[in-house]
């Protein structure tokens, strides 16, 4: 099913402006929800607003937002006084300056759109794509919706744009306000650490080799439910207590066992770029597959 446009923009590159269509780059949709149901009856519940004071339920209609500038005391503010202190919506991003892309940390990025070149943009549209690329740079600039203002970063992927919403400075805390103390790292144990990590580097990010197998579960288990099965819940183990571990015992370990995998790999055949096994999505109504355990003698 091809993306549909969730709106239209323009882009200000100098003096050209290159108009684009909007189409989100994440799918909401195939997030799995639950509803509040009254146990005894089935039914949906709905949502009630309670005064605090007198218990009384409050209608919309009565309902006014506030800010609590002290405790319990609130000022309040009209719908239309909110309004006029919204941002007005710009239906452009104009870009204020270009930035290497590894400058942004990506404790900074927030929801990402596409951009496609709308009727005749073609040209410029890559133009800028291109240019981007090979200068190895992102652009950053403004753009307000919905009320919003928000900073945005456009970065080519592959021959399409992105569109990154950014949090601003003060949205992201410092990492120096997490107390971490210092670590009395061993050269040795640094050896072992680097080792590991270079027997599990891959040439790049996979995100396919990676399932939400979350999803599938529960999805199964819907669909249990739906064709009437009964679904049994088996019992989780209790966590044994945490050991004490040997840091070098336990990398000197690991290394061993991901240096025999790459060893039955390698005689299996010619070793590829580290890549996770992927396994087949499961039918709905099924349950994901589990690995068959081995035989145990009584």
């Amino acid at each position: 099913m091809a993306a549909r446009s969730i709106g239209s923009l323009t882009i200000s590159f100098g003096l050209v402006a290159i108009p684009v269509k909007l189409y989100s780059a994440t799918q909401s949709g195939n997030a799995i929800s639950f509803n509040l149901l009254h146990k005894g009856c089935g039914s949906r519940l709905k949502q009630q607003y309670i005064c605090a004071k007198d218990g009384s339920i409050v209608e919309r209609d009565d309902m006014v937002k506030g800010y609590e500038f002290a405790k319990d005391q609130y000022v309040t503010f009209a719908p239309e006084e909110i309004k006029a202190l919204e941002e007005a919506g710009t239906h452009a991003v104009e870009i204020s300056e270009f930035v290497p892309v590894e400058s942004i940390d990506p404790v900074y990025f927030d929801k990402t759109y596409y951009l496609a070149p709308d009727k005749g943009a073609g040209r410029p549209y890559g133009l800028l794509t291109e240019a981007l690329k090979q200068a190895g740079r992102a652009a950053v600039g403004r753009w307000a919706t919905r009320g919003k203002a928000y900073i945005v970063l456009l970065r080519p992927v592959g021959d399409v744009l992105t569109m990154q919403q950014l949090h601003f400075a003060a949205d992201v805390r410092s990492s120096t306000e997490i107390d971490v103390p210092k670590a009395d790292v061993k050269p040795a144990e640094l050896k072992l650490a680097q080792q590991l990590i270079e027997q599990q580097t891959a040439d790049k990010f996979d995100p396919t080799a990676y399932k939400d197998e979350l999803h599938a579960r529960i999805e199964a288990a819907i669909q249990k439910k739906v064709e009437g099965a009964e679904i049994s819940v088996s019992e989780i183990a209790p966590a044994g207590e945490s050991k004490v571990i040997d840091l070098m015992e336990a990398l000197r370990a690991s290394l061993e066992k991901t240096e025999t995998a790459r060893t039955s790999a390698s005689q299996l055949g010619p070793r590829k770029a580290p890549k996770r096994v992927e396994q087949a999505a499961p039918v709905k109504g099924e349950q994901p597959a589990k690995p068959a355990r081995k035989a145990t003698k009584r």
